[in-house]
């Protein structure tokens, strides 16, 4: 997927989660095989170019792109899961394969706490121990420094992403277009218990722009945001204020 992932696993029997992590990392480069668009033997590749079926990729291709469709009726069509016509669902499959991860490790028996990041976007899980999970959030327009801290407290689960310019310059299409979203944000960044969700809701947002971007994630049930402009305004949503610390 182009970017490091890395592990916090607390608690249970350390034979045991390192086999899990060995598993789950697997399973990661698998999704990078089955899902990535700069392999030209890849399934969905492949997919694209039609010279194989939907039933004839693996069973997660079609939850993805299920999951994607949701997306985009969600969105209004501000996250797609298509590219110039071709199927393309690389705006979910991080979230989505590090999420799954970091559920696959949260079920090894005795693990407290589990905290998957993968190029940013975050998921935690479970107690870290006395004191909650906690993830800084990157000031776009201050290298090294932090927008903000977003704890867990008081939550079983908690995923953090961020979709921007920051990183990777101007890399999110407005699926409208077909084009480089033009707005005037330069990160959003989501708080959500899935990060599945969070990771799309970020991309979907930062296309709509600040205005629209803040009413539509205020709409959503469970989600919170932190948006910052260009022009160093910081935009949150209501509750935001509850998730830092």
């Amino acid at each position: 997927m182009g970017t490091v992932v890395s592990f916090d696993v607390r608690g249970g029997d350390p034979d045991t989660v390192r086999s899990a992590l060995d598993e789950a990392v697997a399973g990661l480069h698998r999704v990078d095989e089955v899902f990535s668009t700069y392999r030209d033997d890849s399934q969905v590749s492949r997919l694209a170019r039609g010279e194989i079926t939907l039933d004839a990729c693996d069973p997660e291709v079609a939850e993805v792109l299920e999951l994607g469709a949701e997306a985009q009726r969600l969105s209004d069509g501000w996250f797609s899961t298509s590219y110039a016509g071709s199927v393309d669902p690389t705006g979910i499959v991080k979230g989505w394969s590090v999420e799954r991860a970091a559920r696959s490790l949260a079920g090894v028996p005795g693990v407290t706490g589990v905290s998957v990041n993968g190029g940013g976007d975050v998921q935690l899980l479970g107690l870290p121990g006395p004191r909650p999970w906690r993830v800084g959030v990157a000031d776009p327009l201050r290298p090294g420094g932090l927008a903000a801290v977003v704890s867990a407290a008081g939550l079983d689960e908690l995923a953090v992403a961020t979709s921007g310019t920051a990183e990777r310059g101007a890399h999110i299409v407005d699926p409208r277009t077909g084009r480089s979203a033009v707005t005037d944000l330069v990160a959003v960044t989501v708080t959500a218990p899935r990060l599945t969700w969070a990771d799309c809701w970020a991309t979907a947002a930062f296309a709509m722009g600040s205005r629209e971007g803040l009413a539509w994630l205020e709409s959503l049930p469970d989600v919170e945001a932190l948006l910052i402009t260009a022009g160093d305004e910081v935009r949150c949503t209501g509750g935001l204020a509850a998730r830092l610390g």
